[in-house]
């Protein structure tokens, strides 16, 4: 008996019984639908949180810092690093930085917190400083209106939407369908086209302190009533809005309006980091908190954090160093919804084991006639086998198509009842070519192995008792 010969036979015999068959094949189906979804979900959780980052480039970001204070534990040295401020990081610390190989920018963080007026609305909110090459990179190059900065030193600014909605303001684009204004706020929320908003003027107010007398004058005047604070304001002209954040989109470059970045160190502000420049002993003036760098690449990550890190004696923090923590927790996700996926089908697997042991009974004696004419105990098994995979084939296919179209649905829903008016829908689930192939062949293989026992029955049954039962 050739194999296919033993093929045809068992698919034969598979269709005598056709409600036990489908049946059967369909608890495969729902066992390997329940299997994919689930493994589905936690691979498009990975994707869009990989692809989030990878957009935004934060896997070719550092940011750098003078000192790193995580790893002290010792109370004295505690205590040293509070007596003695860290040496700060200054504008030629930036230059060298520019001069490593690998390095496509870095500029120092200059961010504080500022008031915000325009035609009598207001807010408060973070204003950040950023140099006019990011206008070449998310979320900088992909602007909603008008268009980003292309100089350090103008008096321009790139404000928000969520800001433009704090202050009170709806844009519309009358002539695209724009997100709607949430309706607890549609009371009071001016509907402003982009155009009266781009070109418009927006003052950026900042808290001062009064040093007239000295540093102790001044100490002495933050008493109540002793009036050390002022406000200085100065007028920047909006020339374009950035889209509201969703994901991870501009993760690192908090704040809801952005000025050239020469502009924003020149801005008077209140801003200490410590009470040696409260207190006026220290020039805080080209001195920085912590240096943004942008690497040309994902492989000069780790020559450019050789450089800061050994040869200048910076501590640096990158996302790219959680990537390996993150998969692990996704990897652990997936085989948790794996496991719950694989009891259906370990349920499916029992009812396999069912149906053939069933066939066994009812053809012991078409066995015993196969015996007595030559057949081995290997081609009985042979043919019980092929019954097992046909079975586990046709259900990973069928659950394959079951599983998409449950997580199609459920996305949908998603998308319909929880996201947000307006935002782009989230794809939530993701079927990789992997995880196709591998429920086809982790189907076949428990089908197989659900098979081993009534295929090794078959093959014992003893030809001379086959020929005679009924």
């Amino acid at each position: 008996m050739t194999s296919p010969d033993m093929i045809r036979l068992g698919l034969e015999n598979l269709l005598r019984t056709r409600l036990r068959t489908v049946l059967t094949v369909l608890g495969v189906v729902v066992g390997i639908g329940a299997l994919t979804s689930m493994v589905s979900f936690g691979t498009g959780m990975q994707k869009n949180i990989t692809e989030a980052f990878r957009d935004s480039d934060l896997f070719t970001s550092l940011f750098v810092t003078a000192a790193d204070i995580g790893d002290i534990t010792d109370p004295d040295d505690v205590a040293d690093l509070m007596r003695q401020p860290p040496t700060p990081l200054t504008d030629s610390t930036v230059i060298a930085i520019r001069g490593i190989p690998g390095v496509d920018m870095a500029f120092p963080e200059i961010s504080f917190p500022v008031r915000l007026e325009m035609d009598g609305h207001e807010t408060r909110t973070t204003l950040r400083g950023l140099p006019a090459s990011m206008g070449r990179y998310r979320p900088f190059n992909d602007l909603i209106y008008g268009e980003y900065f292309s100089a350090d030193d103008g008096r321009v600014a790139i404000i928000r939407m969520e800001t433009l909605e704090d202050m009170g303001l709806s844009v519309v684009d009358a002539e695209a369908e724009a997100p709607a204004a949430p309706e607890d706020s549609a009371s009071h929320m001016e509907i402003v086209e982009p155009d009266s908003v781009i070109g418009g003027t927006v003052s950026v107010i900042t808290a001062v302190m009064d040093l007239s007398g000295g540093p102790m004058g001044a100490f002495a005047r933050l008493m109540p009533r002793g009036g050390a604070f002022q406000e200085a304001a100065r007028e920047f002209e909006i020339t374009g809005i950035l889209k509201q954040s969703s994901n991870f989109s501009g993760q690192g470059f908090h704040g809801g309006i952005f000025v050239p970045i020469e502009v924003a160190d020149s801005i008077p502000r209140l801003g200490f980091s410590s009470v040696w420049e409260l207190l006026g002993e220290s020039d805080s003036e080209g001195m920085y908190g912590s240096i943004y760098v942008r690497v040309e690449d994902m492989a000069d990550m780790e020559s450019v954090r050789a450089a800061l890190v050994d040869d200048m004696g910076l501590s640096v923090f990158s996302i790219a160093d959680q990537l390996a923590e993150i998969r692990r927790g996704f990897v652990i996700v997936d085989s948790v919804l794996a496991a719950i996926g694989t009891v259906a089908l370990f349920v499916a697997a029992l009812g396999i084991v069912n149906t053939m042991v069933m066939s066994i009974l009812e053809r012991t004696r078409e066995i015993g006639i196969m015996k007595a004419i030559g057949a081995s105990d290997a081609e009985i098994r042979t043919i019980f086998f092929a019954e097992a995979a046909t079975i586990g084939t046709v259900g990973a296919v069928f659950g394959l198509i079951l599983g998409w179209l449950v997580t199609r649905v459920a996305n949908m829903v998603v998308n319909v009842r929880f996201m947000p008016s307006g935002e782009e829908p989230v794809n939530l689930f993701y079927f990789p070519l992997w995880l196709i192939l591998g429920a086809v062949g982790f189907s076949i293989v428990v089908s197989l192995l659900a098979g081993l026992y009534p295929a090794g029955r078959a093959a014992r049954v003893d030809p001379v008792k086959a020929l005679r039962h009924d």
